[in-house]
């Protein structure tokens, strides 16, 4: 998010070690482990290609060490480890293909196991419907590297999602992602480690609860970004904790997340419709909350801007939320110098960052009809950045967000009222 809020990211430290991650480096499996794991690696592929509608693959407690990337392409069929502790699928040999697991189907669950050190994405799931992830864990065992996978759990092009229990560390872009879907809940689960804890991105309908996003580089990201097919909204972020994410930005260059800046807790780029409430939002060292448009962000690429593309946020609403501290020490140059010039050495960015940017083109005599106006509760401070000023003439008014927007429905999946 650049020049106020982007470049900024760029020059986050890369001090904080993961201390959540188990390093799990130890003796070389012997001949007969090897031969073994090969053995079982065959067999499990075999099991995957020949699935039909209704197949349970079941796999045994055991760390299994892997050469080649899983390919499953079938309907209906599940996936089941015996614990999340319990099975371990290791890749940290692999030779061949960049994902751990990788799924085309639909009606699709897997659960009770781990999947660690992929070469790419950890658990990939492309173009499917009814897709179950529960108690599946996801990590990189070496701590926050850039060459480290860069998605953990990564439903994209899906519907009806559900992903629960589950537990993302050390992605290189987002622990736990959801991308042009419709239709997600993402609850009760924990990102840790990661540059990006959640993502909910050009998705629409999306429930994010319950969940614990902790040492991110930034906690709960809800993106529009400019070049896909599908624009996102309708997403709520209730009843989550976001502590603490001061995590060093450790992305690849050039990628979306690499502009974010250590310290952010929630994060709404170009998206609409999205409530933010009743969450623990905690220390975070830039702000607790920021809000921004594509105009203040590095996104520029060759594939330039979709059709009809809306770089503003629109229609936010944040309320009922518990800030604590945060703030405190922003991450990068310009950030520092906004804080230090608007609150001093010792004061603290309030607990919701703006970028400042507006569509104009809405504006009815200077404002915005209510229903596209970005409202914040009563007591929570608010600074307008002044994103389209060059950031020269911030400003601390809170009585302008002090509206309220109607609220969005809670989001229903097939997979929900299954289990009630």
């Amino acid at each position: 998010m650049n020049r106020a809020l982007g470049v900024i990211a760029l020059c986050g430290s890369m001090g904080v070690l993961l201390n959540a991650c188990t390093k799990t480096d130890g003796p070389a499996p012997s001949a007969e482990k090897v031969s073994a794991d090969a053995a079982f690696q065959k067999k499990l592929q075999e099991q995957l290609l020949d699935a039909k509608p209704g197949s349970v693959i079941e796999i045994p407690a055991g760390t299994y060490h892997l050469t080649s990337g899983l390919t499953l392409r079938g309907d209906g069929v599940t996936v089941r480890g015996a614990g999340m502790e319990k099975t371990i699928l290791s890749f940290k040999g692999q030779v061949t293909g960049p994902e751990g697991m990788l799924v085309y189907g639909n009606g699709f669950t897997i659960e009770n196991l781990t999947i660690e050190d992929s070469k790419g994405d950890g658990l990939k799931i492309n173009d499917g419907d009814t897709i179950t992830v529960r108690k599946v864990k996801v990590q990189w065992t070496g701590g926050p590297k850039v060459s480290n996978g860069a998605y953990g759990i990564y439903p994209v092009k899906t519907r009806n999602v559900l992903i629960e229990d589950s537990v993302a560390i050390g992605a290189s872009d987002a622990g736990i992602y959801v991308g042009q879907s419709n239709g997600v809940i993402v609850r009760r689960s924990r990102a840790e480690g990661n540059v990006a804890g959640i993502e909910i991105e050009n998705t629409v309908n999306a429930d994010v609860y319950d969940n614990v996003a902790t040492n991110n580089t930034g906690g709960i990201l809800v993106f529009n970004m400019p070049n896909l097919s599908q624009p996102g909204h309708s997403t709520r972020v209730y009843k989550n904790k976001v502590e603490k994410n001061n995590l060093g930005n450790f992305a690849a260059k050039g990628t979306a997340v690499a502009s974010v800046p250590a310290g952010s807790g929630i994060v709404i780029n170009s998206n609409s419709r999205v409530e933010i409430f009743d969450n623990d939002v905690i220390d975070n060292q830039t702000a607790n909350v920021i809000i921004s448009s594509y105009h203040s962000t590095g996104y520029f690429t060759e594939k330039g801007v979709a059709a009809g593309y809306d770089p503003y946020p629109k229609a936010i609403y944040v309320y009922g939320n518990r800030f604590k501290g945060g703030g405190d020490a922003p991450d990068g140059f310009d950030l520092k110098a906004l804080k230090i010039a608007m609150y001093g050495l010792t004061g603290h960015l309030p607990d919701v960052l703006w970028d400042g940017y507006v569509d104009t083109k809405l504006m009815v005599k200077g404002v915005l009809p209510p229903e596209h106006r970005i409202c914040i509760q009563k007591d929570a401070a608010v600074l307008n950045a002044d994103g389209p000023n060059k950031y020269k003439n911030p400003s601390k008014e809170d009585a302008p967000f002090r509206c309220e927007l109607a609220k969005l429905p809670p989001v229903t999946i097939a997979q929900l009222a299954a289990q009630s």
